[in-house]
């Protein structure tokens, strides 16, 4: 199995619409465009990419789209958690057959109470070993109100295929307990760019930042600025990214972000309804955070 190296950031990226339709011409332009601005990879099927509206047929079309339209150099991470355990495996197969380097499995989560530290031992393990790709851990609570132990994530750390973890708890006492208590070549991922200097700075290997989908590169800056001892300034980079990742991926989420991408030369597009586009005064507010950060000029 070949090795999938996660040092770098990886985008999250959105999954564009049109009339309601998964737009694959657009999509494609989107990873052409993201691959030359010094990214590590993609995550494709996130939380920003809508995985949760799209059908099985659609989530691996998507995944097709990106395989084939990425450079051989770019990582390609699926999402392929599902509720249950054999869909997961089932999803994650058929991701790595269409091309997908690596996969993301987000923690199972419609039976909370159920999902003890064995059950999710069981279903994390029972992937792991038959995925043909490595398994990344993705600990998100504030979508699945369950979050992953550091003695859970310290022990399938441990499996040769389970490589890392996606932290989007933003929560660094959280993110230092899995640092101090993962397998040596496990790598642990910010998951969240308000937290993105710190990560680093304790000892994170990558991160999978929406804000990258908007600004990837602030988000490599900040990375290469660190490998480089140069704190003050990745310091105040990042001070200057935190109002712009608060209003568009925090308050207005998905949509922000999409509407966002659209001003920067991306295609952003409409949500998948039940979501909603932003109105014309939240789109203007965009604007105006992106024009103070510096990342929208005119």
């Amino acid at each position: 199995m070949a090795k999938v190296n996660l040092n770098g950031i990886f985008p999250p990226i959105p999954t564009p619409f049109f009339n309601g339709k998964v737009a694959h011409q657009q999509l494609a332009a989107n990873v052409e465009k993201w691959s030359k601005t010094g990214i590590r990879g993609v995550v494709v099927l996130g939380s920003n990419g809508e995985s949760v509206y799209l059908s099985e047929e659609e989530k691996r079309n998507v995944i097709g789209t990106v395989a084939k339209s990425a450079p051989k150099d770019l990582v390609v991470i699926a999402g392929s958690g599902c509720e249950s355990t054999e869909a997961t495996l089932k999803l994650t197969c058929d991701c790595a057959n269409l091309g997908a380097h690596a996969a993301l499995v987000v923690t199972p989560h419609y039976y909370s109470n159920q999902m003890t530290g064995k059950a999710l031992m069981k279903h994390f393990t029972f992937i792991a070993d038959r995925s043909p790709i490595p398994t990344i851990l993705y600990n998100v609570p504030k979508f699945t109100h369950i979050t992953l132990a550091p003695d859970l994530v310290s022990a399938l750390s441990e499996h040769p295929n389970i490589i890392g973890i996606k932290d989007s708890s933003g929560n660094i006492q959280l993110l230092s307990e899995f640092l101090n208590q993962v397998g040596k070549h496990f790598d642990v991922l910010v998951g969240t760019a308000g937290v993105w200097f710190a990560g680093l700075t304790l000892g994170c290997t990558g991160g999978i930042l929406a804000l990258a989908n908007i600004t990837p590169e602030n988000c490599v800056k900040i990375f290469e600025l660190l490998k480089k001892d140069e704190f003050e300034k990745a310091r105040k980079l990042q001070l200057k990214m935190i109002p712009v990742n608060k209003t568009i991926t925090t308050t207005y989420g998905i949509s922000g972000l999409k509407a966002a991408m659209d001003m920067l030369g991306y295609y952003g597009g409409d949500p998948r309804h039940p979501l909603l586009p932003p109105s014309e005064k939240e789109k203007s507010e965009i604007k105006e955070i992106l024009q103070k950060a510096d990342i929208l000029t005119g």
